[in-house]
């Protein structure tokens, strides 16, 4: 796979999986923004990123604001030249029973995980259309297709990035740009690790794999999906969840 001087914008990226990917993209070679709510983390990152031999940037977004996400980008574009990667990954929780759920709690994990999606990837594909060449990957869930009790929420923000995918797809197809999305299951994380056993036991025994997945399993699917090699496959939905939905 080579990517060496192609530019990657990573949404969340200053931690968790979204870091996972930027670091996995910059040992390709790809140079990396990293975009998060948190300037100070975003900045930490890209300087860890600087040490893998790539150009990086941390810059600090609310990606649920247009104004802020055209300006962000526009300097992107000034300060790179281009827009080859965009990894759709910003993503928050506010669980709670759809009875019980404030309508503020609603709107966050929408605006947030799903809004986002549409006002990034809008301006990515202003540079990427005229390039006539991207890659945009958006990071969806295993409950957007299953659901989950106390995530109405989050399963309506992460299924609808998965049929906002597919029409960025099809609308840009003929200007060289693929949009895919990457579904992951249950991952590692500070949040897993901090379940009691047996409820983690539990959740494995759903899983055919019999295991949690790791961060690099989605970065790998990423890294894929925004190679050359990839370049035939757009609207679709990798799912790496080690089968637990199939």
């Amino acid at each position: 796979m080579e990517f060496k001087g192609q530019v990657a914008v990573i949404t969340g990226g200053a931690r968790g999986i979204g870091k996972t990917i930027a670091e996995a993209l910059a040992k390709k070679g790809v140079n990396i923004v990293i975009a998060d709510i948190s300037s100070e983390q975003a900045q930490g990152t890209a300087a860890e990123m600087e040490k893998l031999g790539v150009k990086s940037s941390g810059v600090g977004i609310d990606v649920s604001k247009s104004e802020e996400v055209a300006k962000v980008f526009g300097e992107i574009a000034k300060d790179y030249g281009k827009i080859d990667i965009l990894v759709n990954n910003a993503g928050i929780t506010r669980d709670g029973l759809i009875m019980r759920m404030k309508e503020e709690d609603w709107d966050a994990v929408i605006n947030i995980n799903l809004k986002s999606v549409f006002l990034c990837s809008k301006e990515a594909v202003k540079v990427m259309a005229k390039q006539r060449y991207g890659r945009i990957i958006n990071i969806s869930s295993v409950v957007a297709f299953m659901g989950n009790p106390g995530q109405a929420n989050y399963s309506a923000s992460k299924a609808g990035i998965v049929g906002l995918t597919k029409t960025t797809a099809k609308e840009y197809a003929s200007r060289g740009i693929t949009a895919n999305a990457v579904a992951p299951g249950f991952i590692t994380t500070a949040m897993t690790e901090a379940l009691p056993e047996n409820v983690k036991e539990d959740m494995k025994r759903a899983i055919p794999l019999g295991r949690f997945g790791t961060t690099d399993d989605v970065a790998n699917a990423v890294v894929f999906l925004a190679s050359s090699e990839a370049g035939y496959i757009t609207g679709q939905v990798i799912h790496v969840n080690g089968g637990m939905y199939m």
